[in-house]
């Protein structure tokens, strides 16, 4: 495939998805993906023939050749790649939500062109440094320094777990300011590092052995660059505050790679069922297989109201810097839904699915880190608890059903809900019920993007069982988080708890 033989310029976007995916599928059959799956990375001519398609124009302004950074085409792109390899769509989401994104937005003017034009033409790929190998989802705490120096940044500090890393072309790498009392800032900077550049170029001290996700490099990398003034990006306000808008608007495009992932767990684990035979019948005559591909396609439904409520809030247009709640639910339900998935096919599949060389086998391992990178997901469903929880107080509503009723994120959805949510919230709650809380939360939240979808016309029988579906998920939610007991971990000293001591 030469890169003449494919042009994204002008052509609609439903001809560009439809090129881009059968052009994925037929590689992917030809070079065989479950036997490149087993091998760290993929061979140099199978990215090229990737990034011959253009599948990054979707995240690239008109004005500089791209496709003009449309939500619904970004989340296109990443649900089509991650129908065929979730390591493929998260490469992509990593240069789109984690670096183009955030350039296109923040970045100097001088900068850009170079970029863009690099992306188009040449296949480059880019990702953002933040996470630190003693402060992981402490952030805020990074010890990586900047300091200004003449016409130039000096940038030093370690950063890990990085996506792409010894990959990459470019990097956003954050920092914090060093005063002359050697004191760090709290606010963090953000600066471009252009690998191709000697005095940007990031060492790469180890590749880590990440057991999922083979095709993308992980690793330790050491930051000691200088970069010029206009490589730093300019913030609306703050550096924090840049940064979680950077952070909310990744989390409000996961559903774009969740959304191919679950159709394609789904319609495994359906064909499976259907041509399985058991005695006379097959899996799928099975109630508990059909439960089983019911929440399947729930999970499904959720995610088609997540990607199409992105689509309309999360353009580098909107500032999702106060959108917590909404992106934290979208992050950490979609990714608990993939692991989910995956359990399942490999579950109904038996034997056969438990091998790298089978998407749900592979799909367990390559999912699992969807649960912890940006955030773990129990701190996010802990995050979610205390916005709204803080919000009740300010708004002096300790009832859960009435605030939730009164909230835009909630107000269609709690009518659905009404009796499960008929109770107030009015002492201090443990993380452990601060985490089940916020799990209902993020589902009343997605259902309520659900009925958005549905009045639009989605298909009514989907919507009405997943309503059902998660009402069950709700009940058993509430269940866990009102008979919680104070169990700890027992300091044992008295000797009496081998076994074989009483026989």
């Amino acid at each position: 495939m030469n890169e003449s033989a494919f042009d994204e310029s002008g052509m609609e976007y439903s001809d560009f998805l439809n090129q881009f995916k059968t052009s994925i599928h037929r590689l992917f059959e030809k070079e065989n993906i479950n036997t490149l799956s087993l091998s760290r990375g993929l061979p140099p001519h199978v990215w090229k023939e990737i990034m011959n398609l253009k599948p990054l124009s979707v995240a690239i302004p008109k004005e500089f050749g791209g496709r003009d950074m449309k939500v619904k085409e970004c989340l296109g792109i990443l649900s089509a790649a991650s129908y065929e390899s979730l390591p493929l769509s998260l490469t992509f989401g990593i240069n789109i939500a984690l670096f183009l994104e955030p350039v296109a937005k923040y970045g100097h003017q001088d900068v850009k062109e170079n970029i863009f034009k690099n992306f188009l033409a040449n296949g480059a790929m880019g990702g953002l440094m933040i996470t630190e190998p003693d402060y992981g989802s402490d952030a805020l705490n990074m010890k990586t320094q900047n300091e200004l120096k003449g016409d130039h940044y000096s940038v030093q500090g370690t950063k890990h777990w990085q996506g792409l890393t010894g990959m990459a072309d470019y990097w956003l790498i954050t920092s914090r300011n060093i005063n002359s009392e050697g004191s760090l800032s709290r606010d963090v900077d953000f600066f471009i590092a252009d690998t191709h550049v000697r005095e940007q170029n990031v060492e790469v001290l180890e590749y880590y052995d990440n057991p999922g996700l083979y095709m993308i490099p992980y690793g330790l990398n050491k930051i000691d660059i200088k970069v010029p003034q206009h490589n730093k990006l300019i913030p609306e306000s703050t550096g924090l505050k840049m940064m979680l808008d950077i952070l909310h608007r990744s989390r409000f495009q996961f559903p774009g790679m969740g959304m191919g992932f679950l159709k394609r767990m789904l319609d495994e684990a359906t064909k499976h069922c259907k041509e399985r035979m058991v005695g006379n019948s097959n899996l799928f005559a099975l109630d508990q297989v059909q439960y089983q591909i019911a929440r399947l396609q729930s999970f499904f439904t959720l995610c088609s109201a997540m990607c199409a409520k992105s689509s309309t809030i999360s353009g580098i247009d909107h500032d999702v810097s106060t959108s917590g709640v909404h992106a934290n639910s979208m992050k950490a339900l979609v990714t608990d839904m993939m692991q989910e998935a995956a359990q399942t096919l490999v579950q109904l599949s038996g034997g056969k699915g438990y091998r790298i060389s089978h998407i749900g086998g592979r799909g367990i391992m390559d999912s699992r880190p969807f649960q912890i990178f940006e955030g773990s997901n129990e701190m996010l469903y802990t995050q979610i608890s205390e916005g709204i929880l803080k919000d009740m107080k300010k708004k002096k509503m300790p009832h859960f059903g009435s605030y939730l009723a009164l909230n835009d994120l909630s107000k269609e959805a709690v009518k659905l809900y009404s009796q499960e949510l008929d109770f107030s919230i009015d002492q201090a709650l443990s993380q452990r019920k601060m985490i089940d809380l916020g799990k209902i939360i993020a589902r009343i939240v997605i259902v309520n993007d659900l009925i958005e979808l549905n009045n639009l016309g989605f298909e009514q029988e989907l919507t009405d069982m997943t309503i059902e579906m998660v009402r069950q998920e709700i009940v058993s939610l509430l269940a866990s988080m009102h008979h919680h007991k104070a169990l700890v971990p027992i300091e044992e000293s008295n000797g009496k708890s081998d076994w074989m001591a009483f026989l």
